[in-house]
């Protein structure tokens, strides 16, 4: 009973067992032999003890004093299937978001191919004997060179991902 008591009520109070030798002038030991019932302390380090614990003698003296039990199974479920649900939301919002990117670049991929597309090559009509309208030609002109045989793949790797995105049912 003792012994329960002396180790359920410290470690409630959340003391080591060294922090209690120190509080009773004992050394570790002292408190280890008391919790593992190979001795019992002397009236005086009984009420030292009881001092040191803010409890009362006969509480120490008494009935078994029930362990706390930090967290119970139920809690612990509980607290697990919080965490689950979370990551579910971020997995979802992380889904949801790269799905709208790749739609938005598919959008933003066929707006260009249709502005490449109606102004057609009219850069190739310019006088290129001005520097700075050549420089401008030739960009233009790499430009839709790099985005005539990228932007294909692109895209089609954008639908493969907005499949492999969706929500499914």
């Amino acid at each position: 009973m003792l012994k329960d008591n002396i180790k359920s009520i410290r470690k409630s109070k959340g003391l080591s067992q060294e922090e209690l030798a120190i509080k009773l002038n004992v050394v570790r030991q002292t408190i280890s032999k008391w919790e593992q019932g190979l001795s019992v302390p002397d009236s005086e380090l009984l009420v030292a003890l009881s001092d040191a614990l803010d409890t009362p003698v006969n509480t120490l003296l008494g009935e078994n004093i029930p362990e706390e039990k930090t967290d119970s199974l139920k809690e612990i479920a509980e607290k697990l299937e919080i965490i689950n649900l979370q990551l579910a939301q971020r997995k979802e919002r992380g889904r949801k978001f790269l799905h709208w990117i790749l739609i938005s670049m598919c959008v933003i991929l066929v707006a260009i191919f249709i502005v490449i597309a109606t102004l057609g090559n009219t850069y190739m009509e310019w006088d290129y004997n001005d520097p700075e309208l050549a420089i401008l030609g030739v960009g233009i002109h790499s430009f839709v060179w790099i985005f005539v045989r990228i932007a294909p793949i692109v895209f089609i790797g954008s639908m493969i991902g907005i499949g492999l995105t969706r929500k499914k049912h």
